[in-house]
């Protein structure tokens, strides 16, 4: 399954602009962007040998461990990963919905929310 970046970053913004407005305005000093594939630095970082297998990722400092000493620093960043995503769905709605889980999740870790915790959210 293939789409073109245009349609696949038209997703990853609208699952954003979905998000409820309280926790949108919360957002603060964070990029988002969209890459083909993770490169070996993002691999090592994520702990993940296989760029199959990561969707997305998250690198900052989540809001539930800034301090007063947050100042100045350069933006948290969450990647998502085109082809990843595309490699494991069948269609089109289905790439679409694992965008959205993946946007959600990256966001998630911004607001501080381990992947545990996301686990055990998911089994409900």
């Amino acid at each position: 399954m293939r789409v073109s970046r245009k349609q696949f970053e038209q997703w990853v913004w609208e699952a954003v602009a979905e998000l409820p407005e309280s926790l949108r305005a919360r957002i603060t000093n964070l990029a988002i962007e969209v890459k083909a594939l993770p490169s070996p630095d993002d691999l090592a970082y994520a702990g993940v040998e296989d760029p199959m297998d990561l969707l997305g990722l998250y690198r900052g400092i989540p809001l539930t461990e800034r301090t007063t000493h947050y100042d100045l620093v350069t933006p948290d960043l969450i990647t998502i990963y085109q082809r990843p995503h595309e490699a494991m769905c069948e269609t089109l709605d289905e790439l679409r919905a694992e965008v959205r889980r993946t946007v959600r999740h990256e966001i998630a870790h911004y607001f501080g929310i381990s992947d545990e915790r996301l686990d055990e959210l998911d089994a409900y």
